[in-house]
């Protein structure tokens, strides 16, 4: 199945967390926290202004993101948890 994001919306997956700490400390699945970071999967075209000229979002397929800790709605396609949230949602972008 093939999703695309409409308006201003992104399609985010989250990266794997570290399972070991620095001190080569075991963290359990059910202690540790979802990451805040993830990789753009998809975008919508954008958002219109008050006269209707179309607004492109900033981000593109393959960005590497930071997000809010609460920001999106999770949801599972193909088997593959995903995230959609606002471009407004997502706080910047790792290069």
């Amino acid at each position: 199945m093939k999703f695309r994001p409409l308006h201003d919306r992104v399609v985010v997956k989250r990266v794997d967390s570290e399972t070991k700490t620095l001190g080569g400390i075991i963290i359990p699945d059910t202690a540790t926290e979802k990451p805040q970071q993830g990789e753009v999967v998809a975008v919508g075209p954008g958002t219109r202004d008050e006269s209707g000229k179309l607004v492109p979002i900033d981000l593109k397929k393959g960005d590497k993101v930071l997000f809010g800790k609460w920001s999106g709605t999770e949801v599972k396609i193909d088997g593959q948890e995903l995230l959609i949230m606002k471009e407004s949602d997502v706080m910047g972008v790792l290069e």
